[in-house]
């Protein structure tokens, strides 16, 4: 029967009609696509041209993500609910315990800044700048895998700015890279494109400690010769106007001096847990002092000018 409707088609002067209806080839679509996402990915890297369209889908999408996570949220809240009561009871037993046996260091700490703020004022020294911070939660980590970044539950609407740092109780975590209204960007030390100032909290030497993947990092630009031991503990310095100078950081885990190299590879490990808590504290961006103010030249002194002249007449 088709084949009759086909002839009679034929014979009135038309063709038959297709049976699907087709669009462009499939390789024209490729093609099209793929050159749409060199120029998108072009235009985001040079000019940042798709930057509010990221921050307006992360903010459409936040209550979404938020709902996706409730059931689990709510499932690990539960099993976690009835199977730390025990624990709870022991830590708070414990607490009790070395509150009371730490009660005297605490009293004594408390003395002992007293009698150092009495001191700076009598040598008319600046006081150390205070650290402010806010508590964030890591909620997940960033959909990348070539990076070490996570993502937490503050963001401008909180007052947190691109540049702050990031710690636990035990030492530094990472930096905050980018902001958006209710979440933040946190680049963790272990990435490969994020260094940090260091020094060697034994022997005072700094260095540049950068992450090499992994959940490793390593020292970088040092001579075979430098003095640097497996076991020292690496703080910051504070040269960069960023973190805090006496943080810790890492500790050197292993030495390669090899003379055939320009520079010792020197491997180290985190010492805060940068890719296993969930509780963090971002830090206050750190201000620097103001420049004392430049002495005044020979010419703006009295006097001086006029010996200076003197000498050099004839």
């Amino acid at each position: 029967m088709p084949g009759v409707v086909n002839a009679l088609m034929s014979v009135a002067g038309h063709p038959p009609p297709p049976f699907f209806k087709r669009g462009p080839a499939p390789l024209a679509r490729l093609f099209f696509f793929v050159s749409l996402s060199l120029v998108l990915l072009v235009a985001d890297l040079r000019f940042h041209t798709v930057e509010w369209i990221r921050l307006g889908v992360a903010t459409v999408l936040w209550p979404l993500q938020r709902a996706a996570y409730l059931p689990v949220d709510a499932t690990n809240d539960l099993g976690g609910y009835f199977s730390s009561l025990g624990v709870l009871r022991d830590e708070n037993d414990s607490l009790r315990q070395r509150q009371l046996a730490t009660a005297n260091l605490l009293l004594r700490q408390e003395h002992l800044e007293d009698e150092n703020r009495r001191l700076r004022v009598l040598l008319d020294m600046k006081e150390r700048q205070p650290a402010e911070g806010s508590v964030a939660e890591i909620l997940f980590a960033a959909r990348d895998p070539f990076s070490r970044r996570v993502i937490v539950d503050r963001g401008t609407k909180s007052g947190v700015e691109a540049g702050q740092a990031v710690i636990d109780d035990v030492g530094v975590i990472g930096q905050v890279t980018r902001t958006y209204p209710l979440t933040s960007e946190v680049t963790l030390l272990t990435d490969k494109d994020q260094s940090i100032p260091v020094e060697v909290q034994r022997s005072g030497l700094r260095a540049v400690l950068a992450g090499a993947g992994a959940g490793a990092m390593e020292l970088r630009f040092l001579a075979t010769n430098a003095d640097v031991q497996a076991g020292d503990i690496l703080v910051t310095s504070g040269l960069d106007g960023i973190y805090l100078p006496g943080l810790p950081v890492a500790r050197v885990q292993k030495i390669d001096r090899d003379n055939s190299f320009a520079f010792a590879r020197i491997a180290c490990e985190p010492l805060a847990g940068v890719e296993r808590h969930g509780m963090v504290l971002l830090l206050g961006k750190r201000i620097m002092p103001p420049l004392p103010d430049t002495a005044p030249s020979l010419a703006d002194k009295p006097g001086k000018g006029k010996k200076i002249r003197r000498k050099l007449a004839p």
